[in-house]
Parts: C-alpha cells; sequence; structure tokens
C-alpha cells in the first residue's frame, strides 16, 4: 500500500510531503499520522554575539511577530530544510538545502527524497524555485521533460505551499510567525555554535495571512482555510538580531481522502547570512504546459 501511494505522488515513485504536488492530497489510501518534531544544525552559522532582551511575557510574542522583518532586513542567507511524515508504520524525511533572498523573497533549494520503501532507488534531486505567489521545479518527473519547469500558483494549494513542495518556504516559514497568539521564552541555548533564545508558542495562520508581506498573503490566506486548524504550534530560536537560525512548525490538516488530520513537522536552519542569493525565475517558454501524471 505504501509503495502504491509514493507512485501516485507523482516524484518519480518516491514520497513527497504531506500536500502531494499538485497531483493532490497527502495520502491515497494509507493515511497520515504523528510525524514528530525535527531538528538538526546547520554549518556555517556565525558565532555567539552578545546578549540583550531575553523578551519574556508580552515582549516574546513582538519578538517572534519581528522574525521576518528582521530576515529582510539581512538580506539573504543559505538554508537547510527537513520536513519529516508518516504513512503507516513508514515514517520518511525529505531534506532540502539553498539559498534564500528575502528582499526580493526569491529562493532556490535542491530537494532531496527518500528512498523508496524497499531502499533500493535513489531518486534525481528536485531543483524549486520560490517566488511570491509561485513555487517552481524542474525535474519533477510524472511525465514532465528535463528541461521544462513546472509551475504552480501556491495561493491554489490548500497549504499555502507550506509543505507541497517537501520544504517549507524560508520566509513563508517567518512570515507563520506573524501570527503568534503566545510566545514563551524558553531559555538560552546555541545553534550550530550560535547563541540563541528559544521560544515555543502557537501562531494563528488567519491572523499571520492578516499581518504578511503581498507576496505570501494569498498563500498563508489559502493555508488557514485548507489546514485541519490554523493553529500551528511552533519552536523558533532567535539570535540577537532577532533573525531565524531555526524554526519548527507542527503542520496539521486534512485533504479531503481521508478522515484523519495528517501530521507533518517542518524544520528550516538558516545560517550564513549575506550569503549571494542570485535567483532567476524560468523564461515562458521553459515552463511545462503539459498534462503532469498522477499514476
Amino acid at each position: 500500500m505504501a509503495e502504491r501511494w509514493y507512485r501516485r505522488r507523482g516524484w518519480g515513485g518516491a514520497v513527497v510531503a504531506a500536500a502531494g504536488l499538485v497531483a493532490g492530497g497527502c495520502v491515497g489510501a494509507t493515511g497520515c499520522s504523528g510525524a514528530g518534531a525535527v531538528g538538526g544544525g546547520a554549518d556555517g552559522a556565525g558565532g555567539a554575539v552578545a546578549g540583550g532582551v531575553d523578551g519574556r511575557g508580552g515582549d516574546a510574542v513582538r519578538l517572534v511577530r519581528g522574525a521576518a522583518d528582521a530576515l529582510r532586513e539581512t538580506g539573504s542567507s543559505k538554508a537547510r530544510t527537513s520536513m519529516e511524515m508518516a504513512t503507516g508504520g513508514t515514517r520518511v524525511t525529505i531534506r532540502g538545502e539553498g539559498v534564500y533572498d528575502y528582499r526580493r523573497q526569491r529562493g532556490r533549494l535542491k530537494v532531496m527524497l527518500p528512498q523508496d520503501p524497499a531502499g533500493t532507488s535513489e531518486h534525481r534531486p528536485i531543483t524549486e524555485l520560490l517566488a511570491p505567489g509561485a513555487l517552481f521545479m524542474k525535474h519533477r518527473g510524472a511525465g514532465v521533460p528535463d528541461d521544462k519547469w513546472v509551475r504552480v500558483e501556491t495561493a491554489t494549494l490548500s497549504d499555502g505551499n507550506l509543505v507541497t513542495g517537501g520544504a517549507t518556504d524560508p520566509f513563508a516559514a517567518a512570515e507563520v510567525l506573524r501570527g503568534a497568539r503566545t510566545a514563551t521564552y524558553v531559555g538560552r541555548t546555541e545553534v550550530a555554535g550560535t547563541a540563541v533564545r528559544h521560544y515555543r508558542g502557537t501562531a494563528d495562520l488567519a491572523v499571520a495571512a492578516e499581518g504578511a508581506s503581498a507576496g505570501s498573503k494569498g498563500a498563508l490566506a489559502a493555508a488557514a482555510k485548507g489546514f485541519a486548524t490554523a493553529r500551528v504550534p511552533f519552536d523558533v530560536f532567535l539570535d540577537d538580531a532577532g533573525r531565524i537560525r531555526k524554526v519548527r512548525h507542527r503542520f496539521s490538516f486534512v485533504n479531503g481522502r481521508q478522515a484523519e488530520a495528517v501530521a507533518v513537522a517542518s524544520t528550516t536552519l538558516l545560517y550564513d547570512f549575506g550569503a549571494p542569493a542570485d535567483v532567476r525565475l524560468p523564461a515562458a517558454r521553459d515552463i511545462f504546459a503539459g498534462r503532469i501524471a498522477e499514476d
């Protein structure tokens, strides 16, 4: 059953994250549940920085909500992503790595797919370009020529592309925090050698959409309606400049093909701030206009 589900996702036989990349829905006949929080580190982060306010009480909500603005002021960074989900007795993780320009809201990620259930097949990495309102994918499989891109309008996706591409757009991940309803200061720690403050709380996607930039507003509004709940638990680690070094979201949604909500844990790590991030979107002639196979 799991293998049939993997094939139906249209990623050349590999499992994808919850929304299933255009073909629709996370789960065919198998269902998904119980994805736990995922973690990890990132190389190349800066050194420890001087202390500042911890952001307790109401200050914590304010600091967390301002994380996206701090990234925009920084300009760019490298990023690593990890998305974990489970279906039946199988747990899979999809990983990505790339760069992001926060001022232009453009990013490029190479998304690595998991092996088939038997562990014998390797899958070609998917190249993804992230832009305001759009997701572009190359080496998508499912009948798409290797030299063509697939373009998806993120506002048309029930999850707003928070999980569809197998990686959460780094700036969208930050803008989810604009909807922080609660935030508790957990304490000081380190992420890849950088001193950070750890906050834990819950964001509301509808509130996030109201305060989001024009490029993220439509996608977050779609997610607020499409998820099983608009409430998103999060853990975020901010450096002393207020920038996200690591953020983990736990999303939950029902895609209409099963009664049980799907749980997905998405982690984004940001490092090497100021790294070059020249992301060029494909020309119209390079975008695939045909039908994408679902089987």
